[in-house]
């Protein structure tokens, strides 16, 4: 069971208590509305759990365990699939302007790693907006894989389960989506996990990237000829031992480093609490 009064009002990841293998196996979203109510899903279960503070009850479904889909085939670089979808998608504009708006992020410039799909198929078979993200290899620069987060108008992602999905049989290891293009990084760059904390760190340090994940961002490499690296760090235990390991590398090579702090879990969670 959720422990729901322990958290405040916004959206925070924890680990699930079906089938939660420890503290950082954070597979469980949580959002707490300003009136208490509570409502928890697990994208790898599919437990389920709301709560209503009024009347201190909470209603559970039973995880049911996923089909995990067999890949055959690894991709070292970026699928022929993955570059038909990528020239297909369209710069932000309409779904995902408003989406990005309503999540209080700093819109990228049109020649960064993020663009817009208007009908992009779901495997539930949904079909709908999505933003779409190319990762590269942080060093080589060489398209690895696609990012695609399903969307709405309102800053909310789309009802689908799960909303945020990776290319399957391509790696990420070492990847990055450049919201800024390499032209824009010069003396300083910034970085974090996710799309949405990265372009809300932008409104006051870009150019950004983001890393996707607490692993990606505690293996980021140092890069030469970028003197400061400022780091967008998650306010949990994953996020701040990677950002603390990432600072370490990069201090080493002479760099300066900073690391952000804030109440929230993350960025975007600070400016939406703030507006």
């Amino acid at each position: 069971m959720i422990a729901w009064p322990r958290y405040d009002t916004g959206n925070h990841r924890i680990p699930c208590p079906a089938c939660g293998r420890g503290e950082r196996d954070k597979t469980l979203g949580l959002t707490i509305e300003a009136d208490g109510k509570g409502v928890a899903h697990c994208f790898r279960c599919s437990f389920t759990e709301s709560y209503r503070p009024d009347r201190d009850t909470r209603q559970q479904a039973v995880a049911k365990p996923r089909i995990k889909a067999v890949t055959t085939q690894k991709h070292k670089a970026l699928s022929d699939y993955g570059r038909d979808l990528w020239n297909a998608c369209k710069p932000l504009t309409s779904v995902a302007v408003a989406y990005l708006k309503a999540r209080r992020c700093c819109i990228p410039p049109v020649d960064g790693d993020l663009r817009f799909h208007p009908t992009l198929k779901h495997p539930t078979g949904y079909t709908g907006p999505a933003l779409v993200a190319r990762i590269t290899d942080a060093m080589t620069r060489k398209p690895m894989s696609l990012h695609r987060t399903w969307i709405q108008a309102n800053g909310r992602k789309a009802e689908v389960d799960p909303p945020r999905l990776l290319l399957a049989g391509h790696r990420k290891q070492g990847g990055v989506i450049r919201l800024w293009p390499d032209e824009a990084v010069t003396v300083g760059l910034g970085i974090a996990e996710g799309i949405e904390t990265a372009l809300s760190m932008a409104w006051a340090y870009a150019p950004v990237w983001s890393c996707i994940d607490a692993g990606n961002m505690d293996a980021f490499p140092y890069l030469p000829g970028v003197e400061s690296l400022v780091i967008g760090a998650d306010q949990e235990p994953a996020g701040i031992a990677a950002a603390n390991a990432c600072a370490a590398r990069w201090a080493d090579a002479d760099s300066e480093v900073y690391i952000t702090r804030q109440p929230e879990n993350d960025l975007n969670d600070a400016i939406k609490e703030a507006a």
